[in-house]
Parts: structure tokens; C-alpha cells; sequence
């Protein structure tokens, strides 16, 4: 055991070591202007990780001097610090502003972040139909919370003319890569027959996947789709659910 515990402190101390160094080579990187090095530091300082102790202020400066030299990450996390008043003071209109800077070098989660600007009207002028090409971009290139949103502007008719089978359509997609949001109401629309023929296996395959992610509503939803199933059609939903959730 004693053997076992030295080396267990051995290999602790060599990972240390190894993030020291991986520091200092980011900071001579960074010392000679190195975008990428700085944004990486950014991120070090502002999870507090590789031994660097979490500083807000300094990520920003490391952000904002990536960001400068284009680096569309690093505008976009330094959006997000104006955004949240993380390390600098909250400021939305210079949020939107770096938000645009990446999301019009194609970064997906800065076109998420834009198009919740123009939703919420912060940094922006509220414009839905703004929000909606921006979400679009997102969702265009996979991201689950993009997806999720459009398909309920979709679903509501806002900034956009209300389609069902749209609304339909991003909801699965966000929904098969693990949005709990989207399963939730993929499973409400098949329970209730809202937009899709009602399904309750299908009903209960959504709602299982979204309870066991813990959101309450789809719970209490799964709970009441099952009720409403027969025996035979139970085991085949917990069958299906039990599948997909091994893929």
C-alpha cells in the first residue's frame, strides 16, 4: 500500500509539473503576441485550471488582447464576461459587439449568443426576426440550444411565420443530441397529438430521456403518459427508451 501511495504522489506531483510548463510555454508564447496563447490563458485564468488560480480580470485582459488579433473563441468569452459583468463591468452593448465580432467569423455559439441579444433586447435593438438568422446560422451548424430555440420560434410564430412542421423538425434534432428542452416538448407533442400524430410510446422514449435528466416537468409528463398506456405498449416504450439511451 505504501508503494501504491508514493506513487500515486509521483504521478501527482509529474502532472504539476507538467501544467507549470505548460503555462510558462503559453506565457513566452504570449509574450511574443501569440493570439492563441493568449486565449488559452484566458481560459486558464478563468476556470481557475492547470494550477493557474481563477482570476476574472485577468482572463479579460487575456481575451480582450486574443480577441483583438481576431481570435473568434476569445471574442466570443469576452462577450460573454460583458454579458455577465464577469471581470469587467456589465455591459451589453459591448457583449452584442464581440458576439457579432465571432459569430461573423461563423463561431456558432456567438450566433446563438447574438440572436439571444436581438431576442432579449440587450446591446441590441429586440428584433425576433434578427434573432431568428442568427439562431438559424447556430442551429445550421448543430448546436443543440440553438436548435432548440429556433424550433420554438418556429412553434410560436416569432420573428418568423409560425410552421409546425419546422417547428417539428428542430425540435428532433436538438432533441437527438441530448437537449432536455426538446425532448421535454417533443414528448408533450406526441402525448398530445400536437403537430405529429399522437404517440404514447414515442410520447414516453422523449420524456424518459429528458427525466433522466432530471427536469421535472418531463417526470411528471412520462408519469402521466405511462398511465395512460396499456401494459403491452409500456414495456415496449421502456424497451425503446432503454435503446436509445445505450446509442
Amino acid at each position: 500500500m505504501r508503494v501504491t501511495i508514493i506513487a500515486l504522489v509521483l504521478v501527482l506531483a509529474a502532472s504539476v509539473a507538467r501544467a507549470d510548463d505548460s503555462v510558462a510555454h503559453l506565457e513566452a508564447l504570449a509574450e511574443r503576441g501569440d493570439a492563441k496563447a493568449q486565449y488559452n490563458l484566458g481560459l486558464y485564468y478563468d476556470e481557475g485550471s492547470h494550477g493557474v488560480p481563477r482570476d476574472p480580470a485577468e482572463a479579460v485582459r487575456r481575451y480582450r488582447l486574443a480577441a483583438e488579433q481576431g481570435v473568434a473563441e476569445a471574442q466570443n468569452n469576452l462577450g460573454t464576461m460583458y454579458e455577465l459583468g464577469t471581470g469587467v463591468d456589465q455591459d451589453y452593448t459591448k457583449a452584442a459587439a464581440w458576439y457579432r465580432r465571432a459569430a461573423q467569423q461563423g463561431l456558432a455559439i456567438a450566433e446563438h449568443n447574438l440572436g439571444l441579444a436581438y431576442h432579449r433586447g440587450r446591446g441590441v435593438p429586440q428584433d425576433y426576426q434578427q434573432a431568428v438568422v442568427w439562431y438559424r446560422k447556430a442551429a445550421e451548424q448543430g448546436l443543440p440550444a440553438a436548435q432548440q430555440i429556433l424550433a420554438a420560434m418556429y412553434d410560436v410564430g416569432k420573428g418568423t411565420q409560425r410552421d409546425s412542421g419546422e417547428a417539428l423538425r428542430w425540435y428532433k434534432k436538438a432533441a437527438e443530441q441530448g437537449d432536455a428542452i426538446a425532448q421535454y416538448v417533443l414528448g408533450v407533442m406526441y402525448q398530445t397529438g400536437e403537430g405529429v400524430k399522437q404517440d404514447y410510446i414515442q410520447a414516453y422514449v422523449w420524456l424518459d430521456r429528458a427525466a433522466k435528466q432530471e427536469l421535472e416537468a418531463a417526470i411528471r409528463s412520462r408519469d402521466a403518459a405511462a398511465a395512460a398506456m396499456s401494459g403491452e405498449q409500456l414495456a415496449k416504450a421502456r424497451r425503446l427508451s432503454g435503446e436509445s439511451a445505450r446509442r
